[in-house]
């Protein structure tokens, strides 16, 4: 979500301008001025009151997993071929018997 184009488009349709958006919501042109160019970004709370004030309402709806295209397997697959080949380029000292602390 472009959370500065969807509160300016919301604002705009309304037919608002910046200061009557702030009144409506309780806040000030410039912090409506600052999240629409990106300058600052407001929380879910935040937007929500926003998008209320012009007639509109926030949802959040629960997305798909998305999956991975072939390049970013292939990608994932060359990384884990050079941290293998890491781990075995390793040096490893060998012990011939566990040691164990005496228990007293």
């Amino acid at each position: 979500m472009d959370i500065p184009e969807t509160l300016r488009r919301a604002r705009e349709e309304a037919g608002l301008s910046q200061s009557a958006l702030a009144a409506r919501a309780g806040t000030s042109q410039a912090t409506i001025s600052a999240y629409e160019s990106g300058r600052k970004q407001p929380s879910v709370e935040t937007l929500g009151r926003l998008l209320a004030a012009t007639g509109r309402r926030l949802t959040v709806e629960r997305a798909l997993p998305r999956e991975p295209s072939p390049s970013e397997h292939a990608r994932t697959a060359r990384a884990l071929v050079d941290v293998l080949a890491l781990a075995g380029a390793l040096p490893s000292r060998k012990r011939g018997v566990l040691r164990y602390p005496r228990l007293a």
